[in-house]
């Protein structure tokens, strides 16, 4: 088996290619392994090199080395290739997708790495792209893709990035008309967000939807209808916590396994804290699926999921 570093030097706060270079040479080296490591140098380097390292055919596992983003683009690289395996070796400000995970910190531990359990992933297909975690439309993915400028800032790592890229963009303005076609219904009208969950965690912290599972073929979708400035603070609060239940005139939810956005102008797509720009969107549950291998011994269910398992 071979393996295959990725390392984004653009991830995170800072350029961490000597760490990772100096964990990966030391661990791989102690066990003899076959490896190799390349360092990005463009946006979408790194989805090319897991691609060219894929189409190979040979037994590979592919390390993204960064955040949220750097494992979006591996991920779109191996995406649907039987041969090749994924995972993320945390470097980012936010590294949200492992969240999902009893022990999301084991990703920075390149040893704990070495010794995986595998399971297969659904992806999101959003018109040409991929998301592995999450896809939204509107005000927040304008927060969501703004969020790395912030991050670069002094004190504005985490939620605070993501706090500061919401003052601004609610500034901006809030609400969008939208035609969103899903589940046989056409609605028509105002809308703040569209959020598709794949994935549990988001822009810091954020936890829509608690019980999304992203094996179970289907998408979790969250439809917000245009709200007030007044009303923000309040509803994010719910809406952080996956208590949008709570808010059934403002907060529409479905699951499904596809849904088209029509827009009346471009507008800023969010697949993982990628921005896209597209007028309309079709985004479904991808033909392609995603071996992705994390720390053995990590639980990764929703606890919902569990709960219900034992009833």
């Amino acid at each position: 088996m071979k393996h295959l570093f990725i390392i984004n030097p653009a991830a995170g706060s800072r350029d961490r290619t000597a760490d990772y270079t100096a964990a990966i040479r030391d661990t791989c080296g102690s066990r003899g392994l076959d490896y190799r490591i390349a360092v990005s140098q463009a946006p979408g380097e790194c989805r090319r090199l897991a691609r060219e390292a894929a189409q190979t055919g040979e037994d590979v596992r592919i390390y993204a080395c960064g955040g949220d983003g750097t494992l979006n683009e591996v991920a779109s690289g191996a995406a649907g290739f039987d041969n090749a395996a994924v995972t993320v070796l945390s470097g980012g400000s936010g590294n949200d997708f492992v969240r999902i995970f009893s022990d999301p910190k084991a990703f920075f531990d390149l040893e704990r790495l070495m010794d995986a359990e595998e399971i297969t992933l659904d992806l999101i297909r959003c018109n040409e792209d991929f998301a592995l975690n999450i896809c939204s439309v509107g005000l927040d993915a304008r927060i969501g893709t703004d969020v790395a400028r912030y991050k670069r800032l002094p004190l504005l790592d985490g939620f605070r990035a993501y706090a500061a890229s919401t003052v601004v963009n609610v500034i901006r303005g809030i609400g969008e008309h939208y035609i969103v076609e899903i589940d046989g219904q056409q609605i028509d009208g105002e809308q703040t967000f569209v959020c598709v969950c794949n994935g549990r965690y988001y822009g810091g912290g954020f936890n829509p939807v608690p019980e999304a599972d992203p094996t179970d073929g289907s998408l979790d979708v969250l439809l917000v209808k245009k709200v007030r400035r007044l009303q923000v603070p309040a509803i994010i609060g719910k809406y952080k916590n996956g208590r949008y239940r709570e808010l059934p005139e403002l907060i529409r939810y479905f699951k499904t396994d596809r849904l088209k956005i029509t827009c009346d102008r471009p507008n800023a797509i969010n697949l993982d804290g990628e921005l896209r720009t597209a007028q309309t969107m079709d985004i479904f549950v991808a033909k392609e699926k995603l071996r992705f291998f994390y720390p053995k011994g990590l639980t990764w269910k929703a606890r919902v999921e569990m709960q219900n398992a034992k009833c």
